[in-house]
């Protein structure tokens, strides 16, 4: 199969989140397989500047929007067997940011269109046109409506994925033909009108062949009439096309048993060991004396949907039972400033970084022994399963992704359990998981079989690139 990812990022060329993990590392398992995967995606200020010499020009063309005439440039490069298209203009995307601009909605508009653009430009007749999230979500409009009659485009297929619902792309209606010079004809009958605007995430969801998010659990609460992201009604009539597909993590890049970014290397025969020699690397980083103590890690963006505040509020409680918290992470300056507060408190138990950094996120993940969680909402997450990859036990709450790759230890199913799991978001349910959570430390024979039960876990692309293979061959009649 000929396969098209349109995207607004993608490792290992420009990240902001997990969406570029994921566009990434699904593309590179389907390549593996033997499909033939593009990704399509903004030439950034970030990706011109540090692999501008990478890239070759191929194509270039006119974008026509409304009044508006601008100009694309295509460039091409090749990584993991994955081709990249990159859309160049530098009056939308030569900018510091990736997103945040008061014209984003006009940005990815033109990237849209000009996506279209190269489809044809390129001779690029894809089988399957995979879209993430709300900024190409108007591709199969345009194909759709502007191009029904060209032959050109007569077995384009589209699946969409949502991975975050709490974006959809929402403008006013002027501009459905201000940008895509779609009539409003599409709005008066309903196709692409959300909550008397226009929603480029729900016009996906009508025209896209299928729809998938990102674990089984997020399809039913998206569904759900009480569901806080509104889609329900709008994917209640898509039902039968809508599917839930749990990501994968890198196991090339989270690997205990060769990563060089940790002081011990190991795997699940001897997981204690490595653990305690991780520990008191991490420990010896932050300047933290090592006590052989519980220690919980978070690696996370600080913001109240990840459950930050809970983990705030029992960190005298963790502290006071002669637990260390390490914390790696930016975000929500009020949530920034908590956490240094709560270091100028507890200095001799916790080690805070305020930012991101690679090399000591996988520290963390090998180092600790617990892995905090608790989401308010978590449509797959990946920190769970890259802790449990490191026999590192995630506490979560039950929501999305979250419920379906953890199995919570409840005292009775030791040998199945690979992880900590509550089901309310409050400080009951984060208590009840500490709690659970310093009880099995003491347990160090269950503490072992619960780690190696996670360690044990199939977590890899290949899994879900099958799915997604079974997906897109159920358009195609394969």
């Amino acid at each position: 199969m000929k396969i098209a990812m349109v995207t607004s990022e993608a490792n290992p060329f420009v990240k902001s989140g997990g969406l570029a993990d994921v566009t990434f590392s699904l593309s590179k398992e389907l390549v593996i397989i033997g499909e033939e995967v593009a990704i399509f995606m903004p030439l950034y200020k970030s990706i011109a500047t540090s692999h501008g010499d990478k890239l070759q020009l191929i194509s270039e063309f006119d974008v026509s929007m409304s009044w508006r005439r601008q100009h694309a440039k295509i460039y091409r490069t090749y990584h993991e067997g994955i081709i990249y298209y990159f859309v160049q203009n530098d009056y939308y995307f030569l900018r510091d940011n990736l997103y945040g601009y008061g014209d984003d909605i006009e940005r990815f508009a033109f990237f849209t269109i000009a996506v279209r653009n190269a489809f044809k430009a390129l001779g690029f007749k894809a089988d399957v046109v995979h879209l993430h999230d709300w900024q190409p979500g108007m591709l199969p409009v345009l194909i759709k409506e502007q191009n029904k009659n060209d032959p050109f485009f007569n077995n384009f297929q589209f699946v969409l994925t949502i991975h975050n619902p709490a974006f959809k792309g929402i403008f006013d209606k002027y501009f459905l033909n201000n940008y895509y010079e779609l009539s409003d004809e599409l709005y008066d009958s309903g196709m692409v009108r959300f909550e008397n605007a226009v929603s480029t995430l729900k016009s996906a969801i009508i025209y896209s062949q299928k729809i998938a998010t990102v674990s089984y659990t997020h399809r039913d609460e998206l569904l759900a009439s009480n569901s806080e992201h509104g889609l329900s009604s709008v994917l209640e009539l898509r039902r039968n096309d809508f599917v839930g597909i749990i990501n994968g993590i890198d196991y090339a890049e989270f690997n205990p048993k060769a990563d060089k970014a940790i002081k011990y290397v190991y795997n699940g025969v001897n997981v204690s060991k490595g653990k305690e020699e991780n520990k008191r690397a991490l420990l010896n980083h932050f300047n933290l004396e090592y006590r052989g103590q519980p220690v919980f890690g978070l690696v996370s963006r600080l913001t109240w949907q990840k459950g930050i505040r809970l983990i705030t509020a029992k960190t005298d409680f963790l502290i006071k039972n002669g637990a260390s918290l390490i914390i790696l992470g930016a975000g929500e300056k009020e949530l920034e400033q908590q956490i240094e507060w709560l270091r100028s408190q507890y200095s001799d138990n916790i080690g805070i970084y305020i930012g991101y950094s690679s090399e000591l996120a996988h520290l963390i993940y090998a180092g600790s022994d617990f892995f905090l969680m608790p989401s308010l909402f978590e449509p797959c997450g990946i920190g769970q399963m890259i802790a449990q990859r490191y026999g590192t036990l995630p506490i979560v709450r039950y929501t999305g992704g979250l419920k379906d790759t953890i199995n919570g230890y409840n005292g009775y199913n030791l040998e199945t359990a690979n992880g900590i799991g509550f089901e309310y978001f409050d400080e009951e349910g984060m208590q009840y998981g500490l709690d659970l959570a310093l009880r099995l430390y003491q347990d160090k024979e269950a503490l072992l079989t619960i780690r190696r039960n996670a360690m044990k876990l199939d977590r890899t692309w290949k899994k879900s690139a099958l799915e997604y293979i079974k997906l897109y061959q159920s358009l195609l009649g394969v």
